[in-house]
């Protein structure tokens, strides 16, 4: 009889890995920081680089194995619970139902005709799902959460933020030439922002430009389209049984609990934005579980970076960039008209 080694020491080599890989990532956004005043490429993104580049050059032998897996699942799923903390439902619901329900149609117009696009394109299911998510909602921190509910793997992944990384940093600098050509107001261009650029941060880089206005209209309408991420990893997994059982995630048989249907880290993430939206997580504990929650996942990027085999992420990438570039020309089509519809002035 074989006895299991202790947690700690068999998961201590991978996970060390993956720390110093996050390490080298936070480095290297600060050094972009210091040479050009702002992060082009954010430390997420940069440690799927830097792990990808360490696997390429050095293959781990087994003994790595547990703990770049235990931060790759474990350390990215406790990172969707705490984004909980960061959903407040009481100050979404002040922008008024109808810019509610227009930017939830937005959201799932967009996911579905992103995701016929990827099928069109003869992308794989799973990578499909992620870019649509990632294009519809928000980007990197939609497809690390939506990653483990539909089981997709490190290459899917790393492949999926890279190339919507790389367009992010061209939508920031192209938004605004695009507002001033079609004579935009300040509310009309924030919303447009709001509703087409992945994350917060670069929604304020996108709107500033423009305007204070630009910046409050284009906030506002982005923390309403981050709230659609629990919904959707919600509606995923329950419709995805199949992808996940293919990733190695079996079923359970017979009528399972709610906890089998949707996975406990999405039960967490609804659980913790509920609360907080009640004022029951106190306003001192905001802050730490944000950089908890960026750090997590920071790591586990690192993790799925170590495991990415750089050939297999180079044959999907004409088609992905494809699926990328047509998802977000619809997106904004889709928000134009959204514009349009609600008569933003």
């Amino acid at each position: 009889m074989t006895t299991r080694p202790h947690p700690i020491p068999y998961l201590a080599p991978g996970v060390a890995l993956c720390g110093a890989v996050t390490a080298a990532a936070y480095a290297l956004q600060h050094g972009e920081q210091r040479l050009f005043g702002h992060a082009w490429l954010e430390a997420l993104v940069l440690a799927i680089v830097v792990g990808t580049t360490v696997r390429s050059l050095w293959t781990p032998d087994p003994r790595w194995f547990p703990g770049i897996a235990f931060s790759a699942k474990f350390l990215l799923e406790l990172a969707v619970v705490l984004l909980g903390a960061s959903i407040s439902v009481r100050t979404i619901m002040a922008a008024g139902p109808w810019l509610l329900i227009g930017i939830a149609g937005t959201v799932a117009t967009a996911i579905a005709c992103s995701f016929a696009i990827g099928k069109l394109l003869r992308l794989p299911t799973r990578m499909a799902l992620l870019i649509a998510c990632g294009n519809s909602i928000c980007g990197n921190s939609a497809i690390a959460a939506v990653a483990p509910v539909i089981g997709a793997d490190g290459e899917d992944v790393a492949a999926s933020i890279g190339f919507t990384a790389v367009l992010g940093v061209a939508v920031v600098l192209g938004l605004p030439l695009l507002g001033v050509a079609l004579g935009m107001s300040g509310l009309q261009y924030g919303a447009l922002a709001g509703l087409t650029v992945y994350a917060v941060p670069q929604v304020l880089a996108a709107a500033a430009p423009i305007g204070p206005a630009a910046v409050q209209m284009g906030t506002l309408v982005k923390l309403v389209r981050v709230l659609m991420l629990g919904p959707v990893c919600v509606v995923l997994s329950l419709t995805s049984a199949g992808l996940r059982e293919e990733s190695g995630e079996h079923p359970v048989r017979g009528r399972p609990p709610l906890h089998h249907l949707v996975p406990w880290f999405i039960l967490g993430f609804l659980a913790l934005a509920g609360l907080r939206s009640l004022g029951a997580v106190p306003q001192a504990a905001l802050t730490p579980m944000g950089t908890a929650a960026s750090l997590l996942t920071v790591v586990s990027m690192a993790a799925l970076g170590l495991g990415v085999d750089v050939r297999t992420v180079a044959r999907a990438g004409g088609r992905v960039t494809a699926a990328v570039v047509l998802s977000l020309v619809v997106l904004a089509a889709i928000s134009l008209a959204l514009i349009r519809v609600l008569h933003i002035a």
